[in-house]
């Protein structure tokens, strides 16, 4: 078995600070009445781990690398860093290579992360080009371990693979995912809506989407989008 094989961290192991909020709740000016308008909070991003990682994850990484440099992929091509924080392990991976590793992880039988609880989406406006991230949650039943995938793409190329060839339970999600935050998935049998109409404007689970809404009918009264009814700032 390959041993102790490092990954060029694209992060730093310090941490990056990717975006600093001030106050609470997006209010601006005198409309804060929270007590927390001079709050200022950093965004800071986990940086990239050192080995040792800790448990077993230096060696579910080492067999990880193996596999992929044994393909001819080469890890240093398909994973970009690795990040162990409050005791959990995700690897980011590049988009090209998803498909694969997520093989590697569900049939090695050192590995054998057989199970995919879902994908979720994440919006981070303030990282340019890496806007969007799609997280794999990934259960080992045979080995009880959780472990986490996550691909990151810019808005104005959100495209990555489908992975429902490897996890069919990724069906749904992934259009759970395109709905809320516009991510693409490539391969995808049936990439539709599937919360929101199919005629819908826009992701609303992103950052950057308006607080409004429409008008909901009930029992005959018309109850008007949040951003009539009260103002925040």
């Amino acid at each position: 078995m390959t041993e102790n094989r490092e990954i060029t961290p694209r992060r730093p192991e310090q941490g990056e600070v990717v975006d600093v909020r001030v106050g609470m709740f997006g209010v601006k000016g005198s409309g804060d009445t929270s007590g927390f308008g001079g709050l200022v909070q950093p965004v800071v991003m986990p940086g990239a781990s050192q080995r040792p990682y800790g448990e077993w994850f230096d060696e579910a990484v080492d067999i990880l690398v193996e596999l992929l440099d044994e393909s001819g992929t080469g890890a240093a091509n398909a994973i970009e860093y690795v990040v162990v924080d409050r005791g959990e392990l995700t690897i980011y991976v590049r988009r090209e290579h998803l498909v694969e590793v997520c093989r590697h992880l569900r049939d090695d039988q050192d590995l054998r992360f057989e199970l995919s609880l879902g994908v979720s989406g994440v919006h981070f406006p303030y990282e340019a080009g890496r806007e969007l991230h799609a997280v794999y949650h990934l259960v080992s039943v045979t080995h009880s371990r959780q472990l986490r995938l996550e691909v990151a793409v810019s808005e104005e190329d959100p495209h990555i693979p489908s992975t429902t060839d490897v996890y069919p339970t990724n069906d749904w999600h992934e259009r759970e995912t395109w709905d809320f935050f516009g991510i693409i998935f490539d391969g995808h049998p049936s990439l539709a809506r599937i919360a929101m109409p199919d005629d819908w404007p826009g992701h609303p689970q992103r950052k950057d989407y308006p607080l409004g809404g429409i008008p909901v009918e009930y029992k005959g009264a018309s109850i008007p989008p949040p951003d009539d009814r009260r103002s925040y700032s």
